[in-house]
Formats: C-alpha cells, sequence, structure tokens
C-alpha cells in the first residue's frame, strides 16, 4: 500500500485498494466495541433496577408482624459480617449502606453520624448468651414486640354457673373478671471501650469480643431487674409487688408461705415448709412449675430431707439438666436474696404464665472515636420491660415465723 492512501483527506481511505479487507476488519471491530458498550450499558440497568426490587422486597418482607427476631437474609460471602467489621475497626460506612441488616431496624434506628444494628449473626450471638444466663428469662414467657409497651389481658375470674331443670327460671351468672396489665419497655444501654490500635488488629474478633461484653452487661443488668427491679425506667421485678400470706392474698399481690422461723428453716421438721409452699400453688401451675433462689440458699435446701430420711434435692442426671427439688426444676438464680430474716429468699411458681418480658428484637450500637481518645466506644442500646402477668402462679417462702 503506498503513502499516498494516508493523509488525502478522502472518506474511508484503507477501504481501497489491494488491502480493503483490513479497513473491513477495522469497520467490524468499532462496531462490535459499541454493541459491547451497549450492552454493558443494558446489564448494568438490568442489575440496578433488579437490586431495587430485591431491596423493595426484603423490606416489605422485615416488617411483617410475624417476621422473625432477626433477619433471616444473607449477603452472599459474608458481607453482613465484612461490612460491619469494617465499621466497628475504622467507622468506615461506606459497605453498609448496600447493605439490608433488618429493614424495620433500619428505617428507625440509622443516623447520619453512624448509628447501625448489628448485624444478624451478632445478635444471635447476644440473645444466645442472654438466654443461658441464670435469669427467669429462660423461664418466663418473652414476647417481641414493635410498640412502646405490651398489654396482656387477663382473665382472673370464674364464670358462674347452677344446676336447673326444665321447669326452673334460668337466672343471671356471675360475668368472669377481666384486668388488662401494661408492661412498658425501658431503655438498657452498655457503653465498651477498646483502643484504636486494638481494633485495627486484623487477628483480633471485634465482633466476639462486642457480643460477649455487651451480653454480659445486659444479662446481668437484666437479671436483677427481673426479680428486684421497681419498674422506675426498669422492668418491675416479681418481688416488687406486694406480698402477703397466702390465705390472704387478692389479685395483685403475691402469697407467701412461713418458714416458721425467724431467718432460718423450722427446727422440727424443717422440710414442711418446702411442702407447704409446693401444695400452695393450684395444680394446674404446678406442671409447669420451677424453684428460684440463690447458691447460698441452695446449698442449705440441698442438705434437707424429709420425714423418712430421704433428701428432697436431686441432681440432674445428664449434662446440662437442672437439679429437681421435690421432683421439680430448680433455676439459681444469683439476684435472689438470701436467707435473712423475712426475706422471700425462694420462689416457686409456673413463671410462664406468671411473668412476662416483652422486648424490641433489634440492637443498635454507635461507634464514638471521639470521646473518650485513644479509645473507641461503642454504645448499643435495647428495650426491654417486664412484669408479673399472673399472681395466682408464682408463690413465695418467707423466712419468718408466721
Amino acid at each position: 500500500m503506498s503513502n499516498e492512501h494516508f493523509g488525502s483527506g478522502k472518506e474511508n481511505p484503507v477501504m481501497t485498494g489491494p488491502d480493503g479487507e483490513i479497513g473491513h476488519l477495522s469497520a467490524a471491530i468499532d462496531g462490535f466495541v459499541r454493541e459491547i458498550k451497549t450492552f454493558r450499558a443494558d446489564v448494568t440497568t438490568s442489575l440496578k433496577q433488579q437490586d431495587e426490587r430485591l431491596t423493595m422486597m426484603d423490606r416489605m418482607f422485615s416488617t411483617r408482624t410475624t417476621r422473625p427476631a432477626l433477619s433471616t437474609g444473607e449477603a452472599p460471602d459474608g458481607l453482613h459480617l465484612k461490612a460491619f467489621d469494617a465499621y466497628l475497626r475504622s467507622g468506615d460506612d461506606d459497605a453498609l449502606r448496600g447493605l439490608v441488616l433488618e429493614g424495620k431496624g433500619m428505617n428507625t434506628a440509622v443516623s447520619a453520624e453512624g448509628g447501625y444494628l448489628v448485624d444478624p449473626q451478632t445478635s444471635e450471638r447476644i440473645q444466645g448468651v442472654l438466654l443461658g444466663a441464670a435469669s427467669i428469662r429462660s423461664i418466663a414467657s418473652v414476647v417481641r414486640v414493635e410498640a412502646g409497651s405490651f398489654d396482656v389481658l387477663v382473665d382472673h375470674g370464674e364464670i358462674g354457673s347452677g344446676w336447673a331443670d326444665e321447669t326452673t327460671d334460668t337466672i343471671g351468672t356471675v360475668a368472669p373478671v377481666i384486668d388488662r396489665i401494661s408492661i412498658k419497655l425501658h431503655e438498657l444501654s452498655a457503653m465498651p471501650k477498646a483502643s484504636q490500635r486494638l481494633l485495627e488488629d486484623s487477628a483480633f474478633d471485634v465482633e466476639g469480643w462486642l457480643a460477649e461484653r455487651i451480653a454480659q452487661k445486659f444479662a446481668r443488668a437484666e437479671a436483677a431487674a427481673f426479680i428486684t427491679g421497681d419498674g422506675a425506667d426498669k422492668p418491675r421485678g416479681f418481688l416488687d409487688h406486694a406480698i402477703e400470706p397466702d390465705a390472704l392474698a387478692v389479685w395483685g399481690e403475691l402469697g407467701y408461705i412461713p418458714t416458721g422461723a425467724a431467718g432460718d428453716f423450722a427446727a422440727m421438721h424443717p422440710a414442711n415448709a418446702i411442702v407447704d409452699l409446693v401444695y400452695a400453688l393450684e395444680a394446674g401451675y404446678r406442671a409447669n412449675a420451677v424453684f428460684v433462689m440463690n447458691s447460698k440458699t441452695a446449698g442449705a435446701v440441698r442438705k434437707m430431707k424429709d420425714n423418712d430420711g430421704r433428701f428432697l434435692w436431686s441432681d440432674g442426671l445428664a449434662a446440662g439438666e437442672p437439679a429437681r427439688l421435690m421432683g421439680y426444676p430448680v433455676l439459681i438464680a444469683e439476684d435472689m436474696p438470701d436467707i435473712a430474716a423475712d426475706a422471700h429468699a425462694i420462689a416457686f411458681g409456673d413463671f410462664g404464665a406468671g411473668y412476662t418480658i416483652a422486648e424490641r428484637p433489634d440492637l443498635r450500637v454507635l461507634r464514638d472515636p471521639f470521646s473518650a481518645k485513644p479509645h473507641v466506644l461503642f454504645y448499643a442500646t435495647r428495650r426491654v420491660g417486664g412484669d408479673v402477668t399472673d399472681f395466682k402462679a408464682i408463690k413465695l417462702l418467707k423466712f419468718a415465723a408466721s
């Protein structure tokens, strides 16, 4: 090909001459590149539209009233964990913006300064520790709510009835009595901290450390509140209610059985108090009843024998099985009072019916790298409430003469 073909100003000069095939090839390549660019743009648009549809469906699913407590969606290749870990280490929230961790919580809990829900796997780990802690949470009724309170309607009366024959006029009978018990949710918070250098260490399990610290703080605070809490900015414990002799107790009061001696069991036949406590509870509740006491009280009770010389206490036959007292499981809750004069150191009842814990399923964590330099604070909050919902389902043993 001579040089006069180039720079002549003619259109598509390479299309002429013996080498015209090169010109056809160049034109074909240009067309192919244009088609690739068009195809790539179409694919990008389609993927974006699909992602928007999936995100909308995920949000719709997560706001159903029957949704589980934790998000069931999983990002591919562990993106939830990677994004959350990056946020804890450096505060980088770019990776989190494209992830739907839990739609309902993201809408109500995310702040522009970096407040995010704990990712699903961390939330499950914290919940597991809470359930495994020595707390009546493990035997009480636990409900998940989205509102600021949870109302329980309780029918504690009996419908009147009577015998009649075909010639007797039917008369009106007593209607049932229904009470409303409102359980307000209170905010429980914890603020563990770690140095920035520790967070930057790639070998350090940030997620596990944070989950363990928060779970320990929450478990201790909850366990105490469910037993002795006064209901002021915390759940109301069952020992905070009025406690009267069992024969005199009315709705709104817990009944107690005395041991027969101040600050101790009676000198003669001490085990009788335990027997009386068990049978003070109505038969309908005894099927699911549990003893609750602390370790010191358990140490005294497990030495007791009945009138025939048999121990009332028996250890679990399998690993993880609770000890039993008179055949009923024993929960060791260290927040129960010690044996002392007039102390209600032992509780017995069906706590699944008698005590209700209401909580929000979401857990919020706010990263604060400024307030405690060179440490980074993690401010975690969750909302929980609790109260007695059936006063007939729980009985107490009072260490008193009467």
